[in-house]
């Protein structure tokens, strides 16, 4: 039931935005956890460029948080006015103060999805090749608030291993992110981990998108060294969102000039969004209701 929510989810598509006047000198960029704080800095760079020159911030200052819940309290509290997010971490901010926040964007795919996978991975060494395998063992989740690194594994590995995940592991914990996840599991801490990806392209690549994708790029990860032994249904693509007290114009300029961003600086774009990806497309809180849900249901606000 839950694999065609989520599927469904994944079809719908959006509502755009409104208009009103406001001068803001500085533009404050939320970017959660996941990786190193160098490269998440050093990937945004570009953009807090862009942001200047074209919309005419003045100031654009960027807030890496050590983890999603950072960027999402600073977001309930008004301290940001733009972050990425999962859907998960939307859903937390949502069923905390619904109007704290707007979704108005996501990605696009390169074979024209809007929606991506979490993917659990072992050791290749590790003699672990299927789900069967890990009955006993040590899981390793990403981040409390990562929609498939914990939400999409809970709700949907279930069905897959023939009850609740706490039965079926010795021992599960969070690896600090996604990248440090992956590490952890090359170190043995972990048996194997839940991390995310695209699904779309070379195995090798670590797909077109996603944390795999981002280690291969960065050569700390070579995928000859695990192997896949799961794949959930497809999961919403996270939104960009924007404070919902910003101005009517700014939101409507920066949605716009996001919009534009894959053709004014394609390389950018991969940098910002973490790999291959066609284009935005709008989406609203409808798009990420079949997530709200499945929070609210498991975990809770």
């Amino acid at each position: 039931m839950l694999k065609k929510i989520l599927l469904g989810a994944v079809a719908l598509i959006a509502l755009a935005g409104h208009v009103q006047a406001e001068d803001l000198k500085e533009f404050r960029v939320g970017i959660i956890g996941g990786e190193n704080e160098a490269d998440r800095l050093r990937n945004y760079q570009c953009l807090g460029d862009h942001l200047k020159a074209e919309l005419g911030f003045e100031k654009v200052s960027f807030f890496p948080a050590a983890d999603y819940d950072g960027v999402i309290q600073g977001l309930l509290g008004g301290t940001l006015d733009y972050a990425e997010l999962g859907a998960s971490g939307f859903a937390k901010i949502y069923l905390a103060k619904a109007d704290a926040v707007e979704p108005i964007l996501t990605t696009v795919q390169t074979d024209g999805s809007t929606g991506y996978h979490s993917i659990m991975v072992a050791r290749k060494d590790s003699g672990i090749t299927k789900l069967e395998d890990l009955k006993g063992k040590k899981l390793g989740f990403a981040d409390p608030d990562s929609t498939s690194g914990y939400l999409v594994p809970l709700v949907t590995l279930p069905e897959a291993i023939g009850g609740p995940v706490k039965e079926y592991f010795a021992e599960t914990g969070f690896g600090g992110g996604h990248e440090n996840l992956v590490l952890e599991v090359l170190k043995g801490t972990f048996d194997a981990g839940t991390t995310f990806g695209s699904g779309v392209g070379e195995w090798k690549d670590g797909y077109t998108s996603g944390n795999l994708h981002k280690m291969v790029e960065k050569g700390i990860l070579d995928m000859n060294d695990i192997v896949e032994l799961w794949k959930s249904p497809l999961i919403p693509n996270g939104p960009i969102v924007v404070r919902t007290s910003l101005a009517d114009e700014t939101k409507a300029k920066f949605k716009q000039f996001m919009l534009d961003l894959p053709k004014k600086d394609a390389a950018c774009f991969a940098a910002v969004m973490g790999g291959d990806f066609t284009s935005f497309t709008e989406v609203n809180v409808d798009f990420y209701k079949p997530i709200i849900d499945a929070r609210k249901a498991t975990i809770g606000g």
